[in-house]
């Protein structure tokens, strides 16, 4: 089957034209790092969309097979099946010089990674594209971006759900017709590159236990230590580091690999030292004691507060209890005074600026006269940033979502001053999409014939908050997706993290902050997931976060010297798991000068998880901002 249909040239496919390589992994769980490929397939695309190779195979992963509820593949069917390191060579020769393509393809690549790495080898991928990420740009008329519902929509015969060889020749189907309606919307391809990724990345790692007792504050001259503290070690010592920290962790201490106000004592026998951690013990007035005191102390570690144990309670997706308050503060950094907080804990102190009030929000009702937008996707083009961002504030007042780029979900285009000069403009002409002025946003009238989709979700202000549901029926609850889109940027690299806090606002160690160097928590419960340049995914999940996580707060950060107002409007949404569709969803553009920006923070209140959407920015980088959290960056 070509790629071209029958509205597209060849030569109107040549920026959607490559060497493919289909991939489909069935696997004895969902951690790369542990768990093992039981079968694997590869089907091989041209250009042309003419398909020039296939190859699949049961593997032997010498380890409990896992879900096979899910899989179907007990120990029996793969008994006798090959090992990966023995096809590792086939695979990597059909991945050559190809662009990976898998449907959540950092899931697939992970794993490739970690068995190719197992058979010391090297992955021989340079670029892959998730066909989930493409469709999310495409945005078609469906219930969620599962396999199975994109191949009804595009009309692909699915045989057997579940097996490798037939969910590629899925795949495939989906890709050609994904690549057609990306060419007809004129949506640039979400490619990854994937640079070599070092073996050592790959080695398992024990996953740190967190304290299971709360701060109780700082060390008293008089003492005595109490379970909870949290205690940093600098400078030589006489007993080996090792042994200090695995009798303090045993008694109950919160041992931290830096120092912060919420720091309870510092130990070290050279407090003069100059030490990066001694100097911020001495700003902040931790109290400092040496080894042979920690060690008298640590004979008599008195009992302290546990965590409160909080389980993810279902919440029905019912309508709230208050009404919604408007949200009009302008995001402008460093900004002394501080917004009441109306139903949410405030933004960290150490990170200054102005935290926003947070409504609890009701859902609008499609077609009211106060919300005529609702259940409406409307394009701003043009205009200078401070205008393009109060046009996006309007639609969402008026109960419409903002939309950041073109997409089959777009019902309506607002232009302001040149706005009729971007790109997007020729392909708008030809979908036949209804162009306004800015007027239309003061008494917005609908064309005949553009009715709104009737699954639409969430359209969250800036500062407004949702309770996360449980759906019933599904325990326990599966991964959120928090996920950024920006329009992409040909000048400069945007960086999304996540910081997991505890009651204190702070890291409980270094780990807890996840960026793209250190892409997932020791414990695989939060993980940064890339679907392309201009999209990212901080997977969260919340039934297995540690009691001592009160708070996951979602950040951007700008690689250079951009800044928040050049790149424009962020769009959130949060969907329950990879392939499904946004619960809520925000746009975020009130920024000017900011390099780093707070896009959401995911919280505890009660036995129920909470997503605000915040759009604070600070002028500050990344780093200035994860040093606020308690993260010890080097300088």
């Amino acid at each position: 089957m070509s790629l071209v249909s029958a509205s597209f040239s060849t030569p109107a496919m040549g920026d959607y034209a490559y060497d493919w390589a289909l991939v489909d992994v069935e696997t004895s769980g969902l951690m790369a790092r542990r768990d093992r490929v039981l079968s694997v397939a590869v089907i091989t695309i041209g250009p042309d969309g003419e398909q020039t190779g296939e190859f699949s195979t049961l593997l032997d992963p010498g380890c409990d097979p896992g879900p096979v509820e899910v899989h179907g593949l007990t120990a029996e069917r793969l008994r006798g099946a090959p090992t990966f390191d023995q096809i590792a060579g086939r695979i990597g020769a059909m991945l050559q010089d190809r662009v990976l393509v898998a449907h959540n393809a950092q899931f697939d690549y992970d794993f490739l990674a970690h068995e190719f790495a197992r058979a010391r080898m090297w992955l021989p991928v340079s670029q892959r594209l998730c066909t989930l990420a493409l469709n999310r740009q495409v945005d078609p008329p469906t219930d969620d971006m599962k396999l199975g519902t994109l191949a009804t929509h595009y009309d692909v015969p699915q045989q057997r759900a579940h097996d490798a060889l037939d969910d590629t020749r899925v795949l495939a189907g989906i890709l050609r017709a994904s690549l057609r309606e990306a060419a007809r919307l004129d949506l640039p391809l979400p490619l990854v590159a994937c640079p070599p990724r070092a073996e050592s990345q790959f080695t398992p790692k024990p996953p740190k236990t967190p304290c299971a007792y709360r701060n109780p504050g700082r060390l008293t001259s008089d003492g005595p230590l109490r379970q909870g503290m949290k205690v940093a070690i600098t400078g030589e010592t006489a007993h080996a580091r090792a042994e200090l920290v695995g009798r303090a962790v045993a008694a109950g201490l919160n041992m931290m690999s830096s120092v912060s106000r919420h720091t309870s004592v510092l130990v070290t026998n050279e407090p003069a030292s100059g030490s990066a951690k001694a100097r911020r013990a001495l700003a902040e007035g931790v109290p400092v004691i040496d080894e042979h005191t920690f060690l008298r102390m640590l004979a008599d570690v008195r009992t302290g507060s546990a965590h409160e144990a909080t389980a993810v309670a279902v919440a029905p997706a019912a309508e709230p209890e208050a009404e919604p308050v408007a949200v009009t503060v302008d995001l402008v950094p460093n900004t002394a005074a501080a917004a009441p907080v109306l139903d949410a804990p405030p933004l960290p102190t150490a990170a200054p600026g102005v935290p926003v009030p947070a409504p609890r929000l009701p859902v609008p009702s499609v077609g009211t006269s106060d919300k005529p937008l609702a259940g409406r996707r409307v394009l701003v083009l043009g205009g200078v940033h401070a205008d393009a961002a109060a046009a996006r504030t309007r639609i969402v007042e008026l109960g419409g979502s903002a939309a950041i780029n073109l997409s089959a979900s777009v019902t309506d285009v607002v232009l302001l001053e040149k706005g009729e000069g971007d790109r997007r403009m020729s392909r708008i002409t030809t979908l036949e999409l209804p162009v306004h002025d800015i007027h239309w946003l003061s008494a917005p009238t609908l064309a005949a014939g553009t009715a709104p989709r009737a699954q639409e979700p969430h359209v969250m202000p800036r500062g407004g908050v949702i309770d996360l549901p449980t759906p019933h029926g599904r325990p326990p609850a599966p991964e959120w997706y928090i996920t950024a889109g920006w329009a992409p940027q040909p000048d400069c690299e945007i960086d999304v993290v996540a910081f997991l806090l505890d009651e204190d606002q702070q890291v409980t160690f270094d780990e807890d902050f996840i960026f793209y160097g250190v892409p997932e928590s020791p414990a695989g419960t939060v993980r940064l997931l890339t679907g392309g340049p201009a999209e990212q995914t901080i997977a969260l999940d919340l039934a297995s976060l540690s009691p001592a996580t009160r708070k996951v707060v979602v950040a951007a950060a700008i690689d250079g010297a951009a800044t928040f107002g050049t790149v424009g409007a962020i769009q959130i949404g949060a969907a329950l798991g990879s392939s499904g569709a946004p619960l809520a969803r925000a746009t975020l553009d009130a920024a000017t000068t900011e390099r780093t920006m707070l896009l959401a923070e995911i919280y505890r209140r009660g036995p129920v998880w909470r997503l605000r959407a915040v759009g604070q920015g600070y002028d500050h980088g990344l780093d200035a901002l994860a040093r606020g959290y308690g993260v010890d960056i080097a300088d």
